[in-house]
């Protein structure tokens, strides 16, 4: 393994000075792990991605090592670096263990914009103008997708989700994911219903615009919302984010009143998107709270019937979800996987909250997870004339479905993976063998070079390797394990994980960066490691599990 403290910083001045001649260096953050004082020669990651660098791998493919230099990291800790030498020196396959080297740190190298652990002392002039005065209290973190310089609740909770089982060992990381915790309470209490944020004012950075003209109800405020998506996924992952911490560390220091109200709003727009389009009695049509109308030419980019989608039955314990984890319109607007990890975070936080006195909030969570539970079992699930009974992708409760999967997580690939079935689940296998062939998955994407799951956000040529990975970590068979991360390996030449892949030209993907994809890739190899080792380390190794 390299010692990346032993790249020489002229060579960094020099890789710098080529990758950055036409692009800002990456702004200084607010954060005591980030120097400022080698802000001038760090380049912006998304250039810096895009180059290979020194020194490469030992296996066939030579990979590139592609993190930045320790001086322009955004997080470190010594305990990731520790993971990355404990897996990596046992990895027989040496093109694997440097995307893994890669892969692993890359959300707490590149994507932690701001972070404070709660002791500093911070200026009161973003406060003066705040009529809350007990916002942005204690440990924040704000963490980027990537390439965009925004949080997805989504992408942030799933970035940090590898890192999850050291929090209890090295207090850094309990601060880095206890500030993100916090920090997402922050937007959900500001903007339930959007899915992607602005830097938090006290950061001191910029917004960003996300050059769209939309047209939303509630009108959430550019400054603060980037972008303004419904997607219940982004709430289940909000709840999962907290769930995780809990269950990994034991502490409840996130249970304060802000992360009561962020979950109090969660509830209340849970209960205004269960809501059918029609009164069930009268047969009026309930306005909805929330409508989006986007002006595109694409149709995955909007919403149907003046921003409101397609109508929805009463009676289903289901919740709308107006997009998708692509960020893509839904044709239905009862996403079965988006209402599947619902079911389980209300269930997990439910528990949490029961163990903790609260007993009022666990009552009601439990009760509406089993509600939405229930639900996915009536109408979610259909009789297919080829696979018997499957999920659907999308119902409306009226008899209409979606079949199909998308690449994007939650998926009906990853249910076993969100705990909402077994991997054993006859439904469950039913679906998985239809999602993972194209007469049953008309997003399963197959050419010459590649092949896995897609989805519209891409087009029909680029399936993700994030469907790969998700794949692997929902097998037993290490023939079917072996396929996918082979496939995922030839598909990153840059010793990073791409968003996706042309199916017929292998080197032809989209951004360079993306720390979801990498964390997912991160996720599997820790998964095989401690589930199936001999796949990594060779043929009677031990186990590994970090935390």
């Amino acid at each position: 393994m390299v010692n990346p403290s032993a790249i020489p910083l002229a060579l960094l001045a020099i890789v710098a000075g080529h990758v950055a001649n036409a692009v800002p260096p990456i702004q200084p953050l607010k954060s005591p792990s980030y120097s400022s004082r080698y802000k001038d020669i760090c380049p912006a990651y998304e250039k810096y991605a895009k180059y290979q660098h020194h020194p490469y791998s030992e296996g066939p493919m030579k990979l590139p090592f592609q993190r930045p230099a320790p001086q322009c990291r955004t997080f470190e800790s010594p305990l990731v670096e520790q993971v990355i030498t404990d897996i990596g020196s046992k990895m027989q396959d040496k093109d694997m263990a440097r995307i893994f080297e890669n892969a692993f740190p890359n959300t707490v190298d590149t994507t932690v914009r701001w972070h404070v652990d709660g002791t500093e002392k911070r200026s009161q002039q973003p406060l003066m103008n705040w009529k809350d005065q007990s916002k942005w209290q204690g440990a924040q973190s704000f963490i980027v997708t990537g390439d965009i310089d925004a949080e997805w609740l989504r992408d942030s909770t799933n970035q940090l989700r590898q890192y999850q089982p050291l929090a209890k060992k090295d207090k850094k990381i309990f601060n880095l994911i206890l500030g993100a915790i916090n920090t997402q309470a922050e937007f959900v209490i500001e903007s339930p219903y959007c899915n992607a944020f602005q830097p938090p004012p006290p950061s001191g950075l910029s917004p960003v615009n996300n050059n769209q003209d939309d047209e939303i109800h509630p009108a959430p405020e550019p400054s603060f919302v980037f972008e303004c998506k419904y997607e219940l996924d982004s709430l289940a992952h909000f709840l999962a984010l907290s769930n995780q911490f809990y269950a990994q560390t034991g502490s409840t220091s996130f249970i304060t009143p802000r992360w009561h109200k962020a979950l109090d709003v969660l509830q209340r727009t849970l209960g205004e998107q269960e809501l059918p389009t029609f009164d069930p009695k009268l047969g009026a049509l309930n306005k909805n709270k929330y409508t989006f109308k986007r002006k595109t030419q694409a149709g995955t980019e909007t919403l149907t019937l003046n921003g409101n989608g397609n109508p929805l039955n009463s009676g289903t314990g289901l919740i709308r979800s107006t997009f998708r984890p692509s960020d893509d319109a839904t044709i239905l607007g009862f996403l079965i996987p988006a209402n599947a990890m619902m079911a389980v975070e209300l269930k997990k936080a439910a528990s949490m909250l029961r163990k903790n006195g609260d007993s009022a909030r666990s009552d009601m969570l439990q009760a509406r997870g089993e509600r939405i539970e229930a639900g996915i079992w009536e109408h979610g699930v259909v009789t297919h004339k080829k696979y018997g009974q499957v999920f659907a992708f999308e119902v409306d409760g009226y008899g209409s479905q979606i079949i199909m999967d998308d690449a994007n997580l939650p998926s009906l690939l990853a249910l076993p993976l969100l705990g909402f079935v077994e991997k054993d689940d006859k439904v469950y296998q039913n679906t998985r063998k239809m999602i993972l062939e194209k007469k049953g998955n008309p997003y399963y994407l197959k050419g010459k070079d590649f092949k896995g799951i897609g989805g519209p956000h891409i087009g029909l040529q680029n399936a993700w390797p994030m469907s790969l990975l998700v794949q692997a970590m929902t097998s037993d068979d290490d023939e079917e394990i072996l396929d996918a991360m082979e496939l995922v390996k030839r598909a990153s030449p840059l010793g990073l994980v791409h968003e996706s892949i042309n199916v017929n030209r292998i080197k032809e993907s989209s951004r360079s960066w993306f720390a979801w994809a990498n964390s997912v890739f991160a996720q599997t190899i820790l998964d095989l490691a401690a589930r199936k080792p001999h796949l990594l380390f060779g043929e009677g190794a031990s186990p590994y599990t970090i935390g």
